[in-house]
């Protein structure tokens, strides 16, 4: 746990969260409304025996008692996908609405892009990219088992992405969730931190960064951006915000989040964020016994 002490002084209770990460992750699903409802669900988890907990802030999460969650008879079926709880989080906060043309920019290996399906109720148009060939068959397979069909799976650097294929048409809503360091899933990866280093942290901001200007480029004015990572380190957070509010004409915007956080830092060691980036919230493990996630929502502005 090492490279956490450099957080010691932006995370609360930081004894807590060493402990929290050091703890195995409760297993979760999330319920596939295009395919089963909640009700048939938990009806179906009774029957087999399954105990089951449904956190108050999201209607379609559970946790389950179990390990091999496709393994039960509503993962079989595709009623239910194995999904991290806080994984949930971007595709709420984004809030897709039937009909819209939305982009999933780094989408494989699909629990967020089958999560947006979900939300727009299989209407309109859903591009699911991700620039690795080999994660696509993930992601493919996923929609397919999970009764998807508005999407559209490209394999395009989301960096330089092009729209030509959708005559130059922006999007309504794009969810940036960026590879990044993944230090918020060591409570399901163990050994996440094994090769971490500053220089690989800084490198992954870079590309972050081009995803994120990307994305507010191919976002109608008016439109939403979500911007999310599994990680603490705020130059792949705040850092990333702040840089796109300085080169884009983008605003970082407040929203209700029904999980304990605390708000983006402004500050870091010795640099200072744009005020806006409070805006961003982060969720760590010893908040509610989830991984640690990092989300923020901005708007295009005309």
């Amino acid at each position: 746990m090492e490279p956490f002490e450099r957080y010691r002084d932006i995370v609360d209770d930081f004894e807590a969260f060493l402990a929290a990460c050091e703890r195995p992750l409760p297993m979760a699903v999330r319920v596939n409304t295009l395919k089963a409802s909640v009700e048939r669900v938990t009806q179906a988890f009774d029957e087999a025996g399954i105990e089951y907990e449904q956190p108050d802030w999201h209607p379609h999460v559970m946790t389950l008692d179990t390990d091999k969650p496709g393994a039960t008879w509503p993962g079989f079926h595709g009623w239910t996908t194995g999904q991290e709880e806080v994984s949930a989080i971007p595709p709420m906060v984004l809030d897709p609405q039937p009909g819209e043309r939305v982009f999933d920019s780094c989408a494989a290996p699909g629990s967020k892009t089958t999560q947006l399906a979900a939300e727009m109720d299989d209407e309109g148009t859903l591009v699911a990219n991700d620039n690795n060939l080999g994660r696509l068959s993930a992601l493919r397979f996923n929609c397919e088992r999970l009764g998807v069909t508005n999407a559209v799976v490209t394999n395009q650097d989301a960096r330089s992405y092009s729209l030509k294929p959708f005559d130059g048409k922006e999007f309504d809503r794009v969810l940036v969730d960026a590879p990044c360091s993944c230090e918020g899933t060591i409570r399901k990866n163990p050994d996440a931190l094994d090769n971490w280093n500053l220089g690989h942290v800084e490198s992954v901001a870079g590309i972050q960064k081009g995803v994120l200007r990307r994305a507010i480029q191919m976002t109608r004015e008016g439109g939403t951006i979500v911007y999310s990572t599994c990680t603490f380190a705020p130059e792949e957070n705040e850092r990333v915000l702040d840089h796109v509010l300085d080169v884009e004409d983008v605003r970082v915007v407040d929203y209700d989040l029904p999980l304990e956080h605390v708000d983006g830092i402004t500050e870091w060691e010795d640099e200072e964020f744009d005020p806006q980036v409070a805006n961003a919230k982060r969720v760590y493990p010893h908040h509610n016994d989830t991984g640690g996630f990092f989300t923020a929502k901005l708007e295009v502005e005309g």
